[in-house]
């Protein structure tokens, strides 16, 4: 039980005050006679917390402090709101009775609510409990956090309770801000933390925006006595909208806390304490509650934690502030300036791990965690089921129409009728931006196989609003674009109302080597000025593409080469900009998208459109050409799958010699050599993702090459023998498989040629070879 006192001197108000004003106004309060016992409660740090009890009836009341607040802080009429809201769903909090915004009835506002009993532990590791209940305790908390998370906080009413994006951004300012505001000396570990976070924000949330509690840890839910399930979660000063990864990181900080700290923030003692989960697995329990990958929870693992430890030193520095002013709820504030520091170092030290190696050392991985680097999360698998279903029943039986439209030469320039109607419907059904993190919550590596579903059928991944260039470039906007940017371009790209191009090769150099870039952006005043002739700028033959991302280069001679590139967003009906014809792929014009060359003429566009600054292109690129040169191999080995599936059925279905075909050792061995060529190609793609997700772009640059030579060369060659096997119908417009073979073909230039990654992948084993030599 919460340990109640007498009403600490600084914290006293008129109890006769209150008595009279419950009496009136709150229904079921006794009225008779008999006088209101006030209590303190000796725990907590935030809004000071009342035992009251009349007649034998018990309530509890929270108040703000007295004095001076840090701006924002201790708004007891958000906690009511908060309660009332989960109390209409049955989610365990007390129930609300009444708020009161008039100060002069104690001096602040406050609110009551129901007095729930049951057990408050204030020591994770359980001392007092056998290893069952320790269990048990444990299971109840975090399944009641991952309940929490998955309350439907439109339905009731909440969507105006918090930002709806950049929570960990605004988490790392609001923080920054608190403690900066409350801060009595300059503590070095502080200060470095904190440049750490704002330069290390995941480019990505990866997870939805959810009801988020803000301070969910043990000694904030009561525990039933005899069923060992929560009855309440408690203090709901910190809770708004956002990533659900920061409360389940916050009530992960025990396992990582100082154990010198003990006396303020007990640490979790998994050896001593049978039952208590290690962290791995209390994190696997949550992620198996909500349908989610541990890995893709794991990815950022560090940051959470270093920020979980970062408000914890930000809030014990604001009780600290509190105790010299006076006003501080507990009684042991003043100890809390000890624990500033040693907090902040131990997030420091959890901030330079990277990724799972910040979990605690009490932890460790087993095959039965669940996490496989080649195991989609519970998500991606309802996704990829839905998606098969979905390409079933629409997009195959679509594909007559699709052809027959594009090779009309009156109708091949526009949409065809029935796209829009399937994009509604994929929308409608969730399968919409799945290549983008922040919106699908998805890691590369759950997107691979669900691009590799739509690989199997030329306009499947427009049906889902993923296809390219429109990929790179909403990634390109979603990392570096500005707010006015994102808002003009992104957005509609990210509803599929426009489409896109990316317009970076040039007819009259080796386009592999950007350095040979010819286009020129200019800055003259408020404006850029392009000059230049790009082509295989592929979409702009589309009627819907209204904008343009161009890459282009200065001609100054005192600027290293790869900074004078920039990336400029060029609206399609700017003047000088002259679409010269579509070119063709082994003679396919892949109309409607189509691939132009196109003439930039003293084109001029707002300063305001340059991309993230001038002479970032290079580092635009990088970012947005390490993901899309994995979709595009995820795709071909769809389009590679389906070949496979064509040359099977075409064996098994005609005669030749007195034979089935599938009964030649020939045709055996091409569907042989088929299949080993598909795993093979699909294993490196998958490790890439992996690679990506782990490590980053940057750090995966290898693994992405070599899937960028080894697919699209395997794509070819399962595609060549499924048209090998189909004869005169395999090339011809009866089968998508010339028009695949044209796609697989093309790819091996598109991106970077074979030899641009060659060369690359050699020159990082020889210099791997070098350096083991040193």
């Amino acid at each position: 039980m919460a340990e109640k006192v007498q009403v600490r001197a600084e914290h006293r108000f008129d109890e006769a005050a209150l008595h009279e004003y419950l009496k009136k106004n709150l229904a079921g309060f006794p009225i008779g006679s008999g006088r209101l016992d006030v209590l303190q409660y000796s725990e907590g740090q935030s809004n000071p917390t009342f035992y009251l009890c009349k007649n034998g009836k018990e309530f509890v009341l929270r108040k703000k402090p007295s004095g001076k607040l840090l701006k924002g802080a201790h708004q007891v009429k958000r906690e009511f709101r908060i309660l009332s809201a989960l109390h209409s769903v049955s989610f365990p909090v007390p129930k609300p009775y009444i708020c009161c915004n008039d100060e002069s009835i104690i001096g602040t506002e406050f609110y009551v609510m129901e007095h729930v009993p049951g057990d408050i532990f204030r020591t994770p590791s359980l001392p007092n409990c056998s290893a069952d209940q320790r269990k048990a305790i444990y299971d109840a908390m975090v399944t009641t956090l991952a309940r929490l998370h998955d309350v439907d906080w439109r339905s009731l009413g909440l969507s105006d309770f918090g930002h709806h994006t950049n929570y960990l951004r605004r988490q790392v300012s609001t923080w920054g801000k608190q403690y900066k505001a409350s801060a009595t000396q300059k503590i070095t570990a502080m200060e470095k933390l904190l440049v750490w976070l704002q330069n290390n924000i995941p480019t990505t949330n990866t997870q939805e925006t959810v009801l988020v509690h803000g301070d969910f840890r043990l000694d904030n839910v009561i525990i039933h006595p005899t069923k060992l399930s929560v009855s309440a979660v408690l203090d709901w000063e910190l809770s708004t909208l956002g990533d659900p990864l920061l409360d389940l990181a916050y009530c992960c900080t025990p396992y990582h806390a100082p154990k010198d700290l003990h006396f303020v923030f007990p640490a979790i003692v998994c050896e001593s304490s049978p039952g208590v989960p290690p962290e791995r697995e209390f994190i696997s329990l949550y992620c198996k509650e909500r349908g989610l990958d541990p890995a893709s929870v794991l990815k950022h693992w560090n940051f959470y934690l270093a920020l979980s430890f970062f408000r914890l030193a930000a809030i014990a520095q604001g009780v600290y502030a509190r105790s010299l002013q006076g006003n501080a709820s507990a009684k042991n504030a003043a100890v809390f300036r000890q624990v500033v520091e040693p907090l902040a170092k131990t997030g420091l030290k959890l901030a330079l791990q990277d990724g799972e190696g910040s979990l605690s050392d009490s932890v460790h991985a087993s095959p039965s965690d669940g996490i496989s680097i080649f195991e989609p999360s519970a998500k991606a698998q309802k996704l990829y089921k839905k998606m098969k279903c979905f390409m079933e029943k629409y997009v195959y039986p679509a594909e007559k129409e699709y052809y027959q439209h594009i090779t009309n030469t009156s109708t091949q320039w526009t949409v065809p009728p029935f796209l829009e109607d399937l994009k509604k419907e994929a929308q409608s059904e969730g399968l919409w931006n799945l290549f983008l993190p922040s919106e699908s919550d998805l890691r590369q590596l759950d997107y691979a196989l669900l691009a590799e579903l739509t690989g199997r059928c030329p306009f499947a991944p427009e049906v889902f609003n993923c296809s390219a260039p429109d990929t790179g470039n909403m990634e390109v906007l979603h990392l570096y674009g500005t707010e006015e940017q994102k808002k003009q371009w992104l957005e509609p790209l990210l509803r599929g109302e426009i489409r896109s191009i990316f317009c970076m090769s040039e007819p009259d150099v080796a386009s592999s080597d950007a350095t040979n870039m010819e286009c020129e952006i200019k800055r003259e005043g408020n404006e850029i000025v392009i000059n230049g002739t790009k082509w295989w700028s592929s979409g702009a033959g589309d009627p819907r593409c209204k904008v343009a991302i161009v890459m282009g280069c200065t001609k100054a001679d005192n600027v290293s080469k790869h900074k004078r590139h920039s990336m400029v967003l060029v609206p399609m009906d700017t003047p000088g900009v002259t679409k010269i014809r579509p070119l063709s792929v082994f003679g396919y014009l892949d109309a409607p998208h189509g691939h132009f060359e196109i003439a930039f003429k003293n084109v001029r566009v707002p300063l305001e459109n340059l991309i993230l600054g001038e002479g970032r292109g290079f580092e635009i690129a990088q970012g947005r050409l390490g993901p899309g040169r994995i979709h595009h191999c995820m795709r071909a080995i769809g389009a590679a799958e389906r070949a496979l599936e064509m040359l099977v059925q075409r064996s098994l279905q005609r005669e030749a010699f007195g034979k089935r075909l599938a009964e030649k050792g020939m045709v055996q061995e091409q569907i042989a050599l088929s299949r080993i060529e598909i795993e093979q190609a699909r294993l490196l793609v998958l490790n890439a993702a992996h690679t990506i997700d782990r490590h980053g772009k940057k750090a995966a640059r290898k693994e992405i090459a070599m899937a960028k030579v080894a697919v699209p060369r395997m794509a070819c060659r399962v595609i060549d023998r499924a048209i090998q096997v189909h004869g005169g119908k395999g090339i011809c417009q009866d089968t998508p498989l010339a028009y695949a073979y044209a796609g697989a073909r093309s790819l091996r230039i598109a991106d970077g040629p074979d030899e641009v990654h060659l060369e690359a992948v050699a020159r990082m084993e020889l210099k791997k070879a070098l350096k083991a030599r040193m």
